[in-house]
């Protein structure tokens, strides 16, 4: 059982980190939401916090072994979480998680389905379900590593992130997009205190790409 794997990250591509520990160069599947930053960091030394799987090929026939990396121990325990929802396996899940995880730990304890549905791959179906098996399992998650945090009660924290995504959204993007775009505003200047200074942050952001 591999647990983790700490070495240079060489790239970045089509849903993996490749990371050269040594002689050897691992490939790891990783979170759809962590592409981008860890696209920034190549060339860098970083460490993984692994889960092994082996994945079924050609009708079950045969199996390949995998490796999916996560940035700490409480996104990869969220994930083993969020894959026991019925439907949704781990090829699912690396493709839905576009967001920060703390953020769809967030989306979910408050019940906001709107959120989950604008995931890749989860429908109304699907985004009602993971409110209902999960809401009462994720608070552990809440905050941690969060690029927002907005901690149950912290109702001004949460209606300047909302009212800003709604912004965004209303300028063109996705809801999606629009609440990344939010979270790297805030983390970048965790002193923006109303919704149109983080959508004056957030749009300089994405100009920047």
């Amino acid at each position: 059982m591999i647990a983790r794997i700490d070495g240079e990250l060489e790239s970045v591509k089509d849903g993996s980190a490749y990371v050269r520990v040594g002689d050897i160069v691992y490939e790891l599947l990783v979170p759809a939401g962590d592409q981008m930053r860890l696209a920034a960091s190549v060339g860098e030394r970083m460490g993984f916090f692994t889960l092994h799987y082996l994945e079924g090929q050609g009708q079950g026939s045969s199996y390949w072994p995998r490796l999916i990396g996560f940035s700490s121990p409480e996104d990869r325990e969220f994930f083993e979480l969020f894959t026991t929802v019925k439907g949704i396996g781990n090829k699912k899940a690396l493709r839905a998680l576009q967001l920060a995880i703390p953020v769809v730990a967030e989306a979910i304890a408050n019940g906001d389905a709107a959120t989950l549905r604008a995931l890749p791959e989860i429908g109304k179906k699907t985004a009602d379900t993971i409110v209902l098996e999960l809401k009462d399992k994720v608070n552990r998650f809440l905050g941690a590593r969060s690029i927002v945090e907005v901690k149950p009660g912290d109702a001004g924290r949460s209606r300047i992130v909302s009212d800003a995504t709604t912004v965004l959204v209303q300028l063109g993007e996705n809801r999606m997009h629009a609440r990344a775009l939010v979270d790297r505003a805030m983390i970048a200047d965790p002193a923006l205190d109303t919704a149109d200074a983080v959508v004056t942050a957030a749009l300089s952001l994405r100009a920047m790409g």
